[in-house]
Formats: C-alpha cells, structure tokens, sequence
C-alpha cells in the first residue's frame, strides 16, 4: 500500500462539477492499493497517517501529529501509485490490486481513520476526480507499507 501524503492548508476533490469533499488544515492522502495488500496493512496504514509528524512545533519542527493538531484528512483513491514505473516508458499496472480489492480496502481505511475520530472526507472510488490543495511548505511523502 502507497500514499502519496500532502500536508495542505486546504484541499478539494469534485466530480462531475460537484465539490464531494473538502478539508481545512490536515492531509491529502492518495491511496494507491496493492494486489499484496489486507486488512492488517489497513491498519497499520491507518495507525501511521495518523501519527506520522508532519506538522510544525513551536519551535518550527516537524514534531506533530494529524492527531496532534487536530487535523482533518481528504482521503482519495489513485491506484496509478501502484504502477511499476522502473522501465521503459509506459507504466505498468501488475501489481495494482484489482478494483473490488482495492474499493474493498480504500473504504476500511477511511471507516478506520473515522473510528479515530478524525474529520475525514474522500473521494470517490474509480470516478474521474479534479484534486485541488493548497499545499502547506510545500510537504509531500510517500509513505510505503509492505
């Protein structure tokens, strides 16, 4: 499992013209679904995005916690994440998970992230979305979990 993890000010997905969710100070999170992936990776995902430290102390370092800033989180499925991109020129998709496994784990990882108690909005599973952010540093990791 792969997410792409932006800490934003604010951040958007519409779909078909139509905002779907929206969130203030938090993170945008793309998920990419691996064909390796389960419920177990599910959460220690879930447990990582949550207490991963990405925001600004006091003294200006990154010591804080989604959790620890009360943050919310726009979680939108990519599953071009899992794309093998280390040769040629087209990536390839073999071990990206399958879309009733991948929707399947997507939508565990956002019911985990609410069971937190974490202001979450996402995405829609396979639509074609716009994903708007104002991008807070700018900060970006991938986070990987096997």
């Amino acid at each position: 499992m792969k997410a792409l993890i932006q800490r934003v000010t604010e951040a958007s997905v519409t779909v078909d013209g139509q905002v779907i969710g929206a969130i203030g100070q938090g993170l945008l999170v793309l998920l990419g679904v691996e064909r390796s992936d389960d419920e177990q990776i599910v959460e220690r995902m879930a447990e990582r995005l949550l207490a991963y430290r990405v925001f600004a102390d006091d003294a200006g370092k990154m010591n804080l916690s989604l959790t620890d800033v009360s943050g919310e989180l726009l979680l939108v499925s990519q599953f071009t994440l899992a794309a093998d991109t280390r040769k040629g020129l087209r990536p390839g998709f073999s071990s990206a998970a399958k879309p009733d496994q991948a929707d399947k784990l997507y939508q565990l990882l956002a019911k985990k992230i609410q069971q937190r108690g974490i202001a979450l909005a996402t995405g829609e599973f396979a639509a074609d979305m716009k994903v708007a952010l104002v991008n807070d540093g700018p900060v970006t990791f991938m986070l990987e979990i096997d």
